[in-house]
C-alpha cells in the first residue's frame, strides 16, 4: 500500500486594488489552498485598515495566496490576475484611488521574479491592454493580515453596493473567462 505525499503549498503575493476582489476571484481557483487578505510592500509595522487607507503606510491592499503547485502554476495565478484588474493605471483601480490600491506582484524568490517577468512581457506584447503595464514587480516582505471582518467579504456581504456594484461583476467576469480553472471541491487547508 502506498501513501500519499501532499505537495507542500506554495505562495504568492498579488495586489491588484482592493483585496475583497482579489481574495473573491481566488477563492474560486482550483489548486488554491487559503486566500489572505492582508497589507504589504509598507514602511510601517503592523498597520491598520484605517491607516493604509490614509496612504501613508505604503502599503498595498494584498492577498496571499497559498496554492498547491501539483494542481496550478504559479503562471496560471499571473495570468488571472493580469485579467481581473487593470494593471495599466498608476495607484488605482476604478474609483479605488491611492497607493494602496497599486499594481503589483510580490515575488518571494527569483523564480517566480522570471515567471512574472516573462508573463508580464507576454501580456504587453499580446496588446491587450491600450496602456504599457504600471505593474511593480518588487521583493515580498512582512505581510500583515486584514482585520477579522475583512476575510471573506464578498461570500458574507453579497448584498452590499460595493460587492453588487465592483466585486460581482469582476467574480462573474473571472468566472466565464476562466471556466476551466474553477474550483471543484472545497478548499482543504
Amino acid at each position: 500500500m502506498s501513501e500519499s505525499v501532499e505537495t507542500p503549498a506554495a505562495t504568492a503575493t498579488l495586489a491588484g486594488g482592493c483585496f475583497w476582489c482579489l481574495e473573491a476571484v481566488y477563492l474560486d481557483l482550483e489548486g488554491v489552498v487559503e486566500v489572505t487578505s492582508g497589507y504589504t510592500g509598507g514602511h510601517v509595522p503592523d498597520p491598520s485598515y484605517e491607516r493604509v487607507c490614509t496612504g501613508t503606510t505604503g502599503h498595498a491592499e494584498a492577498v496571499r495566496i497559498r496554492f498547491d503547485p501539483a494542481r496550478i502554476g504559479y503562471r496560471d495565478l499571473l495570468e488571472v490576475f493580469f485579467s481581473i484588474h487593470d494593471p495599466t493605471t498608476k495607484d488605482r483601480q476604478g474609483h479605488d484611488v491611492g497607493t494602496q490600491y497599486r499594481s503589483a506582484v510580490f515575488v518571494h524568490d527569483e523564480a517566480q521574479r522570471a515567471e512574472a517577468e516573462q508573463v508580464m512581457a507576454e501580456v504587453e506584447q499580446a496588446g491587450i491592454y491600450d496602456a504599457p503595464l504600471v505593474t511593480e514587480l518588487v521583493p515580498a516582505g512582512p505581510f500583515y493580515p486584514a482585520e477579522a471582518y475583512h476575510r471573506d467579504y464578498f461570500a458574507l456581504h453579497p448584498d452590499e453596493a460595493y460587492c453588487r456594484a465592483v466585486i460581482a461583476p469582476k467574480v462573474a467576469k473571472f468566472r466565464k473567462q476562466h471556466i476551466d480553472r474553477l474550483r471543484r471541491s472545497a478548499p482543504s487547508a
